[in-house]
């Protein structure tokens, strides 16, 4: 009348390799992003050097990853590939607080071997998901952050000024 659970102590088995090559058919041909010269776009770290941490959720299996890309970046992680195309993250001196990426997600098609297409292309929102969403069954991609540096007081007042000044502008001038 005894059962035993043999395999409790077991070790589970290794997983399978998760392709990750990205096929010639979808490689990214996009031209290199234009340099703008004005002053506004040298505030922040410039486009080469911002990095962004994309998550991606394969709600099929409930597994979760994080990808670290700069802009023009692609990776693929099993049926999906994930392009960044730019990050940005609003200054620490203007609100509201905001960090978005412009991000093209494509899924392997059942047509054929290294067949993608393209579920999604536009920006999406850290604190605005609802804003633009990736609508596809399986998968979600969302935008966790965008790292920048901006010089410090670039906006006329520190990031920690900022509260108190909408403040100050909301309240009444005294009259006379």
């Amino acid at each position: 009348m005894g059962l035993g659970l043999t395999a409790c102590g077991e070790d589970p088995p290794e997983p399978a390799a998760v392709r990750t090559e990205i096929p010639e058919s979808v490689a990214d041909t996009a031209p290199p992003p234009p340099q703008v010269a004005s002053d506004a776009a040298q505030i922040g770290t410039p486009l080469a050097e911002r990095v962004a941490t994309i998550g991606l959720l394969n709600k099929r299996n409930n597994v979760s990853q994080e990808l670290e890309m700069a802009p023009g970046d692609s990776r693929r992680v099993g049926d999906v590939i994930v392009r960044l195309r730019s990050c940005e993250k609003t200054a620490p001196w203007e609100l509201p607080q905001e960090t978005g990426a412009f991000v093209q997600v494509l899924v392997a098609d059942r047509s054929g071997e290294n067949q993608f297409r393209r579920i999604f292309s536009g920006w999406l929102f850290k604190n605005s998901p609802s804003l633009n969403v990736v609508e596809h069954p399986v998968y979600d991609v969302f935008v966790k952050d965008c790292a920048m540096s901006f010089p410090e007081g670039g906006g006329g007042s520190d990031a920690a000024d900022a509260p108190d000044a909408l403040e100050e502008a909301a309240e009444p001038a005294p009259t006379a």
